[in-house]
């Protein structure tokens, strides 16, 4: 079975996010309306003392998770408002500031928490995004047709040996001479059945491809394949036309094996494997254009509901739905009809080993569907709210600070200017690397005036440097090109915004997936 246009749940921080730690798998929490974000604190005037003697820092607790505050913007994919910056200090110090003293501009809107100001900013165990071939590798690797990796699946070799089996048994009765080797040639069909699954899903990618859709992978599984594409069709015309090819190619792969067929004798070794390859390619078109998600003829059915009403979800709802029907009509449906030889074979009036056979297909079918149409929806609705996953929104306030600074007074600095972000910067004031908040988890108290920030900074890379306007798929695409746990936030002009965690996306990307749409 094709189940393709599976496409990958972005995942922040922890991928297949959003990948990621990110959202495949989607995590894929509560409901309810965002909180409004408050307003950023106006911390006092702090001096440039550094500790004279071997003094704790008592202003330094440990830290507390904390969730970043939403603020509930409506989704527009356009860069959010930028709002009035607040500099941290609210009258001139005495003395002129050197880079290090003048912390960075938080605009307001951005998640402050005042409540818990940087030393209160949470356990430091985010994840970094990661992508998704590297957090799960989907098995065999086949090859990188047209730049898309090919899995196999494990299940796929069970699928493999339970065919060989069926079908030989089947050209064993058709042609009893081959003995043994009727199930070689049934091992070759299971494996040539495939290859057209292969070629189905290829039609799905060239597709994709050529509406520059970006394809995370091609796998092969337990009932057929699955292409991953990362985007959605910008047109419902796209979308079908996306959904079609799939189903019209196995039409076209029948065809071929047919006329093959007529060249051959049909009760020799090629007309049975013809016959059977031609069979069941009709079959994979056919179930695949059955008008419910997750296959192709639902997506083609999202795509023309779409097209009336305007409204992607709209189009995704309905096609659902309609698989979680099909779901039903499978599991009741399929047993009935082979047991009243509806489908060709001889009515059965009692339970046997073939009964159980086929309501356990019917019942492995309807999970795949079922299941399918569930995981729909949530996409859908994910790629509905991710527009509220803003990097502006979701920035945390920076201190910049020399790298000689005592952890101690940096931290002290960032309490006083309500932030909850260290950056380190040279002493031109431009940012060389981020202080990790997992490592000032792992400092002791009693220890912290005398360990300087620039021991527990990260140095800052280019993947590691992120603008302001990113917001949605172009922002977690951004996280999980550079896998860490912090990045440094800037404006267009260059000028320090702040420390985005990835924690904070993560935390605000399972707030958004739990709300309705």
């Amino acid at each position: 079975m094709d189940v393709s246009g599976g496409r990958g749940q972005p995942r922040p921080g922890n991928d297949e996010s959003a990948e990621h730690t990110g959202p495949e798998a989607p995590a894929p929490g509560g409901t309810g309306d965002a909180p409004t974000a408050p307003s950023a604190p106006t911390p006092a005037d702090a001096k440039d003392a550094r500790p004279e003697g071997p003094t704790p820092d008592a202003g330094a607790p440990a830290p507390e998770s904390g969730t970043p505050q939403d603020t509930g913007a409506a989704p527009d994919h356009g860069a959010p408002d930028r709002g009035a910056p607040a500099h941290g200090r609210d009258r001139a110090p005495e003395h002129p500031e050197s880079p290090a003293d003048r912390p960075a501009r938080a605009p307001a809107g951005r998640p402050e928490h005042p409540d818990h100001p940087f030393a209160h900013s949470g356990s430091g165990k985010g994840q970094a995004p990661q992508r998704p071939e590297e957090r799960r590798r989907g098995g065999l690797l086949m090859g990188r047709p047209f730049g898309v990796p090919v899995y196999v699946a494990p299940s796929w070799f069970l699928v493999a040996i339970l065919i060989t089996w069926v079908f030989g048994g089947q050209i064993d009765r058709v042609l009893p001479e081959l003995g043994a080797a009727s199930y070689l040639v049934s091992l070759f069909f299971a494996v040539a059945f495939y290859a057209s699954v292969l070629v189905h899903e290829l039609a799905h990618t060239l597709a994709a491809l050529r509406f520059k859709l970006p394809v995370r992978r091609i796998q092969l599984q337990f009932f057929g394949g699955v292409s991953e594409i990362e985007k959605e069709a910008e047109t419902p015309g796209r979308e079908f036309v996306l959904a079609f090819v799939g189903p019209l190619l196995s039409l076209v792969l029948a065809g071929l094996f047919y006329l093959g067929l007529l060249a051959v004798d049909p009760s020799s070794v090629p007309g049975v494997l013809l016959a059977g390859l031609m069979v069941s390619n009709l079959i994979v078109a056919a179930f695949n254009l059955l008008p419910g998600l997750p296959l192709d003829g639902g997506r083609m059915l999202r795509a023309v509901v779409w097209a009336i009403t305007g409204k992607p979800m709209t189009g995704t709802v309905a096609a659902a739905w309609v698989g979680r029907a099909l779901a039903v009509c499978v599991l009741i449906g399929l047993p009935l009809l082979t047991q009243s030889g509806a489908l060709g074979s001889d009515a059965v009036d009692n339970v046997g080993m073939d009964t159980v056979l086929d309501a356990l297909l019917a019942a492995i079918l309807a999970a795949i569907i079922w299941t399918g149409a569930g995981n729909s929806l949530r996409m859908a609705r994910l790629r509905e709210h991710l527009p509220e996953l803003r990097a502006r929104t979701l920035t945390r306030r920076a201190v910049p600070v020399e790298s000689d600074t005592p952890l101690s007074e940096a931290l002290r600095r960032a309490n006083a200017a309500g932030a909850r972000a260290l950056v380190v910067v040279d002493a031109d004031g431009v940012p060389v690397s981020l202080v990790r908040e997992a490592a000032i988890v792992g400092v002791p108290e009693h220890r912290r005036p005398w360990v300087p920030v620039g021991t527990l900074a990260q140095d800052i890379t280019d993947g590691m440097r992120v603008s302001a306007e990113l917001a949605g798929e172009e922002l977690l695409d951004a996280l999980r090109a550079t896998p860490a746990t912090e990045y440094l936030v800037v404006e267009e002009t260059g000028e320090i915004y702040g420390v985005l965690s990835a924690a904070d996306v993560e935390r605000a990307f399972v707030k958004a997936m739990a709300r309705p749409s």
